[in-house]
């Protein structure tokens, strides 16, 4: 299958957000952009499968969810790499930006859902993808970038150039 370059692609975001020296850090065979409206053929949702339940909702409801973020291009980031020689989605990862009252309106960025392919793990792939999305909210001016993650994943991130700040708590809603 041959890959797809950007200028025949509907993007989620405008792609030069992405810090350039990101797209130089990785091999020749990858690609580096934001999520594209046909991402969904290319596996998206395979990938995300390596975090948690991701149940295959159809092409249609996957492009209306597209569509609703890429209609919010000021507050969602979605970034995928994909892989040249199969056109399929290696890794990928998303920046939401909150806009705040505090620190005078600023704003944070959110980084959630980091998700390389088992096929594609130990590459530095994770890596790429949150230099990426930390490069995009710090580019929008965003005063601090965080994330969420597992205990067996912190090291990763402290790697990354996090810093553990404190507890995650959650309420799940009741199912229905």
């Amino acid at each position: 299958m041959p890959f797809t370059a950007d200028k025949d692609l509907k993007l989620a975001f405008t792609p030069n957000l992405i810090p350039a020296k990101v797209h130089s850090a990785l091999p020749e065979d990858l690609h580096l952009r934001p999520l594209a409206q046909d991402d969904y053929s290319r596996g998206h949702l395979d990938v995300l499968r390596v975090l948690t339940s991701a149940p295959d909702v159809g092409s249609s409801a996957w492009s209306e969810r597209f569509d609703l973020m890429a209609s919010h291009p000021d507050h969602y980031y979605p970034i995928v790499i994909v892989s040249k020689s199969t056109d399929r989605v290696v890794a990928l990862g998303t920046l939401f930006v909150e806009f705040k009252f505090l620190r005078g309106n600023a704003k944070a960025g959110h980084i959630e859902d980091i998700a390389v392919s088992k096929e594609a793990q130990g590459k530095g792939l994770g890596k790429r993808v949150i230099e990426a999305l930390t490069g995009v909210s710090e580019g929008l001016g965003c005063y601090k970038t965080f994330l969420d993650c597992s205990e067996e994943n912190k090291g990763f991130y402290e790697r990354c150039g996090y810093e553990f700040k404190g507890v995650q708590m959650s309420k799940y809603a009741p199912s229905s």
